[in-house]
């Protein structure tokens, strides 16, 4: 499928990504796992830009489980390193393209660099109207839910609301991603099926296209074909035709 159209009146109004296979692309240029994360840094950069140029208005990209803190101490280091230089570098881009970027998860408790430069760039860009790019970092799915859950304990305790004004709605006013609408299309590069506690209030309806190509090759091209996947899926949303 090389020369892929889309409907540019169909496109996801929110897209999520698993983005996998960093550690395994640099294993097969036998080089370390950091090597692959390096260039995935490079992937972030142009798919962001190839969103933001089709016009979707919401892209949420799963950069640091709660879970990642289990991988080497380097590793890990490595990666709260490269956010750091990921948004010095892109912070001129996201004004100049009116991009808004959030940052979902706990993310109090990455180190002190990291949550700096997380603020600085969520409060340079807190005004924009163009794209919304959410970055989960010390992110889970059921720690999200847990979070809402204590949000929404605290109003009734405080006689605030009543349990009965607690509805599917209200609650989604407690998630991380109360500003963003529910996610159309999810997609997983590096070949594993599963959703790995990523968004799991948000992704209730959606689209998966899972791929086996790996982050640092996942290019415009490939981004163009899971979209396409999507445009030519029937969505129901558990009625009928």
């Amino acid at each position: 499928m090389n020369d892929i159209i889309l409907d540019m009146d169909n496109m996801p109004k929110h897209l999520a990504i698993i983005m996998d296979g960093n550690g395994r692309w640099a294993k097969k240029q036998g080089k370390i796992r950091t090597f692959g994360h390096k260039f995935g840094v490079d992937t972030v950069k142009n798919i962001i830009k190839e969103v933001n140029a089709l016009g979707i208005k919401y892209l949420t990209l799963y950069a640091f489980s709660t879970e990642n803190w289990k991988r080497p101490k380097d590793e890990v280091n490595t990666l709260m390193n490269l956010v750091i230089e990921y948004l010095k570098k892109e912070n001129d881009y996201l004004m100049a393209e009116n991009v808004r970027m959030d940052f979902i998860g706990d993310i109090t408790k990455l180190p002190k660099k990291t949550y700096e430069n997380v603020k600085y760039t969520r409060e340079l860009t807190r005004n924009n109207t163009g794209l919304n790019v959410n970055i989960a970092l010390n992110y889970g799915g059921r720690d999200e839910i847990v979070m809402a859950c204590k949000e929404i304990a605290k109003l009734v305790n405080a006689d605030e609301i009543d349990i009965e004004d607690i509805t599917e709605d209200s609650f989604s006013t407690k998630i991380y991603t109360n500003e963003s609408p529910n996610v159309d299309l999810l997609i997983r590069t590096g070949g594993d099926i599963r959703i790995s506690n990523f968004l799991l209030w948000q992704i209730a309806y959606s689209e998966f296209y899972f791929t086996d190509v790996l982050w640092p090759d996942f290019d415009r091209n490939e981004l163009h074909k899971a979209i396409y996947s999507f445009q030519h899926k029937e969505r129901r949303f558990g009625g009928l035709v």
